[in-house]
């Protein structure tokens, strides 16, 4: 059984234009395929790996919770990733129990193409010791993450 999946798309947007929405937490609201993000804790901009931001979430099965991110990957204008986790890791036991939710990542990997770029998303859970939380994967479609490459497109081109 598979523990990824990976959408590539082909958008008008330059891997420059997409890198600088991608680096900006701020803007992930504008590329959420899932509907389930709700902004930014507090404003930063990307520069390394390492860095971390923290999303407020919401989804039916737990409300209103956030999501500390850490860069996993960062190329300028070509790769960019982070790995969320629940924040604080032990912070919902009184929804999830003692489980871990953390160990997938999400990479965006901007390759030119013509005047546009080839956008690959890689959405893996492979890294998910959890065997409890591994049972919600895969939390997203590779519809929703296609979704998410268009959007992230028109938020890059959007003057």
């Amino acid at each position: 059984m598979s523990e990824s999946l990976t959408v590539t798309r082909t958008v008008d947007a330059t891997p420059e234009q997409l890198f600088a929405v991608l680096s900006h937490p701020e803007r992930h609201e504008d590329l959420d395929g899932s509907s389930m993000l709700r902004g930014l804790e507090a404003p930063i901009r990307l520069t390394g790996v390492g860095d971390e931001f923290v999303m407020k979430m919401h989804n039916d099965a737990l409300g209103d919770y956030r999501m500390r991110n850490t860069v996993t990957e960062f190329e300028q204008d070509r790769k960019i990733g982070w790995a969320p986790a629940l924040d604080p890791i032990d912070g919902y036991t009184d929804k999830v129990g003692d489980m871990r939710g953390e160990g997938h990542t999400y990479t965006w990997i901007l390759e030119p193409d013509g005047d546009g770029t080839k956008v690959t998303q890689v959405y893996d859970w492979s890294g998910v010791k959890d065997d409890t939380f591994r049972g919600f994967f895969p939390m997203l479609t590779e519809q929703q993450l296609a979704e998410s490459i268009e959007k992230a497109a028109a938020a890059a081109t959007e003057s």
